[in-house]
């Protein structure tokens, strides 16, 4: 049976307020292979794969005089391509090298999918093949082939609102797989995911005036649609009650700050709370930024709060068996005669009073109100909080890792696992220092000045996280790509929803 569908960004409702495109391809999964204007095969390993050994056969040993002229073993990273092969009408044929394809976790397929849409994109070629037939990955050929797809998908999108020459046109690839509909399955699963990696991405890539807190509230809106639970809280609601610190950082823009929640019951267990950090601009208040490109990049210092409402979206969108609710602090951290000061104190929701000597550490301010609401009003048996928090972190890992604080080695454990799979990786750092943040006129001080910055930060959310299992993800530096690589195309990444998506998935029942 063959399976024809169309992958779409968003929501009619959400593309009218973005006009973003992901790849707009028509992917039909099927067990017999298909001649295309492109071929693509693989081969794990020096021995020639069935596809291979097709290839081979209908080209009258044209495939193994090149493979054998070139070394090519199969290993890891090998790329051949063989134009105008003998005896088929294909004007191209690529062979790609897997090395041991049992070994290949998500991550690593979805790499190589979008390496071949990085191949075949500039190509006039409309039609593709890719037969995957008799390759598996560490779960099956079903899973390797969605996975493909995926990557594929993911890499494909593209943020051209603003771009007078628009994406390519559309191609048709058929994928060969051994068994089409678990394939389908699988891929309607990932579909769902990249859907809420795109609505991130979107978010992110968007101009700051015309994404302030109101924009992104209404974003979060059209979730609705999917049986999404939104609540917007508006400044006099924040400020009535006590969430002091979120509503002094919104206190320089136009609009103010608010409070977005999207909660997504799909099961009676006790909810997992998400809390994403959403400075929708970040100035630095009166300490502010350095000019030029850093400045400029600050558009996307909402990206932790995109990343948790595209998680929503994705387990929405799948019907997923979780009780997960996203709270989204957010803010424009402006300067203006209404903005917070060096040196003013602030009462958190929790109680706690703050003295702020940064303008500039305002991202952990939104965050501690938003983490005192989400355990105050939905009692969560996990909190996990993702943000663009500190510059110290890329110092301390750039932008290949997640930084990740926890005391709970669960936590740490389940997240290492699933950032290798997906391959947001993540690594380790300390929560220590908290005498760094002692204030002789406040209980904290929003800065701890002579201490590591990443760890200063975290252990001033740790003070907001009560006795509920937390674990705190700093994706500074990994929000915006600055060129095509990988899965991730230049502009908004959606850093941190496959990471959380997977997380959850592989860990509703534990």
């Amino acid at each position: 049976m063959k399976f024809k569908f169309n992958i779409t960004t968003l929501s009619l409702s959400l593309a009218a307020i973005f006009s973003s495109t992901a790849i707009a391809e028509n992917f039909e999964f099927k067990g017999e292979r298909k001649s295309s204007e492109i071929i693509v095969a693989f081969q794990s390993g020096e021995n020639a794969s069935e596809s291979v050994n097709y290839l081979n056969k209908a080209t009258d040993n044209h495939i193994a005089k090149v493979l054998a002229d070139a070394e090519f073993k199969g290993e890891k990273k090998q790329q051949i391509e063989v134009l105008s092969p003998t005896g088929i009408d294909a004007k191209k044929v690529i062979i790609i090298g897997l090395g041991d394809s049992s070994a290949l976790q998500p991550g690593d397929v979805n790499k190589i999918g979008a390496n071949i849409y990085a191949s075949i994109n500039k190509s006039p070629s409309e039609n593709v093949s890719i037969y995957t037939k008799g390759i598996n990955d560490a779960k099956s050929n079903a899973s390797f082939a969605a996975e493909l797809a995926h990557g594929i998908n993911l890499r494909a999108y593209k943020f051209d609102k603003y771009l007078s020459e628009k994406k390519p046109a559309e191609k048709t690839i058929a994928i060969t797989v051994d068994e089409p509909k678990s394939a389908k399955a699988n891929f309607n699963q990932l579909e769902a995911i990249e859907k809420g990696v795109f609505l991130a991405r979107d978010l992110t890539s968007e101009v700051p005036t015309e994404m302030n807190p109101v924009h992104f509230a209404k974003a979060a809106k059209e979730l609705k649609d999917l049986g999404v639970k939104v609540k917007i809280l508006k400044p006099k609601e924040i400020k009535k009650l006590g969430m002091g610190a979120l509503h002094a950082v919104g206190r320089g823009s136009q609009e103010g700050s608010r409070l977005v929640v999207a909660h997504w019951k799909g099961s009676d267990d006790a909810p997992i709370a998400l809390v994403g950090k959403g400075i929708t601009f970040d100035s630095g208040g009166y300490n502010i930024k350095a000019t030029g490109t850093t400045i400029s990049r600050m558009k996307s210092d909402m990206a932790g709060a995109a990343a948790v409402l595209g998680t929503v979206k994705a387990m929405a969108l799948q019907k997923a068996k979780v009780n997960v609710v996203a709270v989204m602090p957010m803010a424009a951290n402006m300067v203006s005669a209404t903005s917070v000061a060096p040196g003013d104190v602030v009462m958190t929701g929790e109680g706690l009073s703050v003295e702020i000597l940064n303008t500039d550490a305002e991202g952990r301010l939104v965050l501690a109100d938003g983490m005192w609401y989400a355990r105050k009003y939905y009692k969560p048996s996990v909190m996990v909080d993702i943000a663009t928090l500190t510059g110290s972190k890329v110092r301390a890992l750039g932008n290949r890792y997640t930084a990740i604080f926890s005391e709970d080695d669960t936590l740490i454990d389940q997240f290492t696992n699933s950032g290798k799979a997906v391959d947001e990786l993540v690594w380790r750092l300390p929560l220590a220092y908290d005498d760094l943040l002692k204030s002789p006129i406040a209980d904290l001080k929003n800065s701890g000045f002579g201490g590591p910055g990443a760890t200063t930060a975290a252990v001033f959310l740790q003070q907001f996280t009560g006795d509920t299992k937390w674990a705190h993800l700093d994706i500074a530096g990994n929000a915006l790509a600055a060129a095509d690589k990988g899965v991730t195309p230049a502009g908004g990444t959606g850093h941190g929803v496959r990471l959380l998506s997977h997380w959850l998935l592989e860990n509703k029942v534990k």
